[in-house]
């Protein structure tokens, strides 16, 4: 793989990077500790309002864990390890990376 193509998977993992930040912040809201308020809110809505907050901070593991996918990617492209199966140390198919840039096994490896 050639310095421009990881270049340009450099830039497609920065952008993801960008919008993962991006649903943080517009997730951060329904992240928060719901208020026992039987005044204002009732029995169900406060179910809702708890379902909603179990969503979102499942929203922002899922998040969380493809920045470490990422992370772990643009170690590989520093060590020069990018591209290549982490189990049989082949050429991963560009096609597998333009669809996944942090995948680490070629398909044959993937599949078992």
């Amino acid at each position: 793989m050639n310095e421009t193509q990881i270049q340009s998977f450099r830039k497609q993992l920065m952008d993801t990077l960008d919008a993962l930040d991006r649903g943080d912040a517009r997730g951060a809201a329904g992240q928060r500790t719901v208020e026992l308020d039987q005044q204002a809110v009732g029995r169900l809505s406060r179910m809702d309002a708890l379902q909603n907050q179990a969503m979102a901070k499942a929203t922002g593991a899922r998040r969380a864990a493809q920045r470490t996918r990422i992370q772990a990617a643009f170690s590989r492209m520093d060590e020069g390890e990018f591209g290549y199966c982490e189990d049989c140390g082949e050429d991963i198919p560009s096609g597998r990376l333009d669809l996944d840039p942090c995948a680490t096994k070629c398909v044959s490896c993937a599949i078992g």
